[in-house]
């Protein structure tokens, strides 16, 4: 007699619903930006994402109405942002409730309004009105959403790196004298009555060196020390992130989260920019998504997850003057990758190659400098640099269909619902390697 006793057939069952409807544990965010002249309809970007790829959110540099409708119904997060030269008329309640009526009431709840971003590194930026107003209409726009009831609706405003004295190492980081306590800790205050996050805009792009290429890449390196903490980095995302947090921590408010509002790195440039190449692209967000999908947080904050937005979804042929500037996209106007790092659901990316796809490189002709910002090496004051972006990555996909699983009707139907849910293919060949063990067993026992 066979002492085996093999799991009925409703627990077989209630073991593959529960494995086949577990929501993915990868998202990322992405900046949408809109500054090209061949960029597919809002409607067509948003079935895109849902139905394509693993990106559950993005942040948009306005409050553009085609956008906002488009995502209607997605079950895609969507941040706002209120143009900085908005943000002084915003601290008289009557204004702050008619932009409201405005730009939220009509499409919130149907679209999933996430933040409202008032302004756009506001502080590196200037002038001093928009700064000193700043606050306040934070404050007045969030009295504004909850007289609404709009009160999930979170607000903040991101932050280019200009706002540190210095972040080298970490625990000697601190915000600007100045800012810090006239400006950072009434923000920071608001941000932890309100749960919201303190965004920023870390790029390892602009501290760039040949020397120091691997530790901005999320490459094997010797890492840095920090001898007044013990502590040893190994990228420079995580050095950044903990000055952040220091600086921060310093002005009594280390629990307030930090949102990575906007990161990348461009897949071409000017013939200078070397380092601006589709393979560093792919190693910089491969490596980026990696880390904030792990939950492992940073040395001086372990454990500790990233809301974070990549840099952006479109190469922007509008973008310049740099070449640069054009080539932050994850993807080309026409939805085809640049590079492949597993932003796509699994079972439509192509398999990655060790050598990216190569980039756009656009004429240099454009626009000048007008959605987003960002540059950690410039000083407060300047002129800004040409407009945002869009990054990408080329490393190894962790993504990449294992050819071995079952052949079996069962085992095709589960490995499809299992990738329709972003489930890693590691876990996916595990669970598919336990059900047909539960089956054969079966069969032995029977």
């Amino acid at each position: 007699m066979n002492p085996f006793k093999p799991p009925s057939l409703n627990t077989l069952l209630l073991i593959i619903f529960i494995i086949t409807t577990v929501p993915a544990g990868n998202s990322i965010g992405v900046n949408y930006g809109t500054l090209g002249d061949n960029l597919p309809l809002p409607s067509q970007v948003a079935h895109f994402l849902k139905t394509r790829t693993i990106i559950d959110r993005i942040r948009i540099f306005d409050v553009n109405t085609d956008i906002i409708k488009a995502f209607a119904n997605s079950g895609i997060l969507v941040s706002v942002t209120v143009p900085n030269g908005d943000i002084p008329s915003l601290t008289n309640p009557r204004n702050a409730r008619r932009w409201i009526d405005t730009n939220i009431r009509p499409f919130y709840p149907a679209t999933k309004i996430h933040y409202i971003c008032v302004g756009t590194e506001v502080l590196h930026w200037g002038p001093q009105n928009l700064v000193d107003n700043l606050v306040p209409a934070m404050k007045v726009l969030h009295s504004a959403l909850v007289k609404e009831g709009f009160d999930e609706i979170k607000i903040s405003s991101p932050h280019s790196l200009g706002i540190l004295l210095s972040s080298d190492p970490p625990s000697n980081a601190s915000f600007r004298p100045g800012w810090d306590v006239g400006n950072l800790a009434p923000m920071l205050e608001f941000l932890k009555e309100t749960k919201s996050g303190f965004m920023v805009n870390p790029y390892t792009y602009f501290g760039y060196s040949p020397a120091n290429a691997n530790f901005c890449l999320f490459k094997p390196n010797p890492g840095l020390f920090d001898k007044a903490t013990g502590l040893t980095y190994t990228n420079q995302f995580d050095q950044l992130l903990d000055a952040v947090y220091v600086s921060m921590k310093k002005l009594g408010y280390p629990d307030v989260e930090i949102v990575v509002a906007e990161t990348g790195w461009p897949s071409g440039g000017d013939p200078a920019n070397v380092h601006a190449n589709p393979v560093n692209a792919a190693a910089y967000i491969g490596g980026l998504m990696k880390k904030v999908n792990s939950g492992d947080g940073t040395p001086l904050m372990p454990g500790r997850k990233f809301e974070t937005y990549i840099f952006a979804l479109f190469n922007e042929n509008l973008k310049g003057p740099s070449l640069d500037e054009k080539n932050f996209g994850l993807f080309r106007p026409d939805f085809t990758q640049v590079y492949n790092v597993g932003i796509m659901h699994a079972a439509l990316a192509p398999s990655p190659s060790p050598i990216a796809a190569t980039s756009d490189a656009p004429s240099s002709s454009g626009s000048r400098w007008d959605d987003a910002p960002f540059f950690n090496k410039t000083t407060p004051g300047q002129a800004p640099p040409a407009s945002s972006a869009t990054a990408g990555p080329t490393t190894v996909n962790t993504n990449v269909r294992d050819s071995s699983l079952g052949s079996t009707t069962t085992n095709v139907v589960l490995a499809a619902r299992l990738v329709e849910n972003n489930i890693p293919d590691v876990v996916i060949y595990n669970i598919l390697r336990l059900v047909m063990f539960i089956f054969c067993t079966i069969d032995a026992a029977l």
